[in-house]
């Protein structure tokens, strides 16, 4: 069966590095770290007091006054994203038939701040304060059902809750409801908003947090010996995906073509990886076997690489096992090193940048690279971006309970 061709043709970012796709960027090829002190409450009695936090963010520019308080930030991200994709796409939804265009943005979490304050609200003033739009205001698929009425996208919409794997799940899924002849047009993508002090307290139980307090932009480090953990983030990132003679008919800009998808599970344990990287070599495989191409064939790989050391470690092993000696030859970044792990939001954005260094030809670097770790002995794209002619690129997203996406883009022949 002839399969139809999927292409990316909009881009929308909101990261800790910028509000829009330039200032992200420009900030990952400079190297530039977003991480910073906690602002959006106190943390001075908590192990982590670091985030990745979005500056600046006014949602009035995206959405009416009097709806910003009927949803939790994570939507307000959302749809900002998603209308900075339309914007970049040069698509006009109102001309599409709407039963063509369909939504696919999950959250990992959903509105968790939300949740803290009505909380808050009921214990204070009794429930007779809670607001009629508490529950849509908070349900991860509500980002989706916003995107969907702001666009009149009418097609397939859907919103996976796959932890850290939700961005690239969403991407993957629309792709293929694009391939099956079910929508011509999709938006996909993630968003994450939980900067919140019982995901910092949460996650800080857990041990998983960086507690580099002191150098807050040196301490997102992945593949380092002295990485200690992972830093939290937030932000969006949405595409849109087009079917490629649709996107050609109109003549639409195309960053690049996607020509693979796999998932898989560990099944080994709620939050680490099975130790030999199972589960991640075979999500790798499959969407080689998918995007129908060699292990040699791929260049670059956009890695979950959280700056956790079992994490790290797991996915080194992973991709050797998958590459063998093309495993010395490819390089490896990972941008989480500059924005922080978005959680839900992760695998939007980093398929978002993936897109980029495709179509501008240079790789985002890994910064704070700076003490070798013998067990993570690939290419990491140390420090600094490099220019590189691809043509074939992996970003990889893992999420707890052993979920793996990985997406394969390559360059799009004209």
């Amino acid at each position: 069966m002839t399969r139809r061709r999927v292409v990316i043709t909009g881009i929308g970012m909101i990261s800790p590095l910028g509000i829009g796709n330039e200032p992200t960027w420009q900030g990952l090829l400079e190297g530039r770290s977003g991480i910073g002190p906690i602002t959006k409450f106190d943390a001075t009695d908590y192990a982590c007091r670091i985030a990745g936090e979005v500056k600046g963010f006014d949602p009035e520019k995206w959405i009416e006054k009097k709806e910003i308080k009927k949803s939790d930030t994570f939507i307000h991200y959302a749809v900002a994203a998603a209308q900075m994709a339309v914007d970049d796409s040069g698509l006009d939804t109102l001309k599409e038939d709407p039963d063509r265009l369909g939504v696919i943005i999950g959250s990992g979490i959903g509105g968790l701040p939300l949740i803290e304050e009505t909380h808050r609200k009921l214990l204070e003033k009794g429930p007779s304060r809670i607001s009629p739009f508490f529950i849509p205001g908070l349900i991860v698929n509500l980002a989706a059902g916003h995107v969907s009425i702001r666009f009149k996208a009418q097609g397939p919409s859907s919103a996976p809750a796959t932890a850290c794997a939700t961005g690239a799940h969403a991407i993957g899924d629309a792709f293929r409801i694009i391939q099956h002849d079910d929508a011509d047009i999709m938006f996909g993508g993630g968003s994450e908003a939980v900067i919140t002090p019982l995901a910092v307290g949460g996650f800080s139980a857990m041990r998983a947090l960086s507690t580099r307090n002191d150098e807050p932009q040196r301490a997102s480090r992945p593949w380092d010996a002295g990485r200690d953990g992972f830093v939290m983030g937030e932000g969006a990132g949405i595409l849109i995906i087009e079917e490629r003679e649709h996107a050609i008919a109109r003549g639409a800009k195309i960053y690049c073509e996607i020509t693979g998808y796999g998932m898989s599970s560990d099944a080994f344990h709620i939050t680490s990886p099975s130790e030999d990287g199972s589960g991640m070599m075979r999500v790798m495989q499959r969407a080689l076997k998918d995007a129908r191409l060699q292990p040699t064939d791929i260049q670059y790989i956009n890695a979950h690489g959280t700056s956790t050391p079992v994490g790290d470690k797991t996915e080194t092993i992973a991709v050797k096992r998958v590459f063998a000696d093309h495993a010395y030859k490819l390089a490896v970044s990972s941008t989480k090193s500059m924005t922080g792990h978005l959680l839900g939001a992760a695998g939007g954005l980093e398929s978002a940048i993936t897109a980029l260094a495709i179509i501008n030809r240079i790789l985002p670097p890994t910064i704070n690279y700076e003490v070798p770790d013998p067990e993570c002995d690939l290419d990491y794209v140390p420090n600094k971006a490099r220019p590189m002619d691809l043509v074939h690129a992996m970003s990889n997203s893992f999420g707890f309970g052993g979920t793996n996406a990985t997406l394969i883009f390559s360059r799009h022949d004209g």
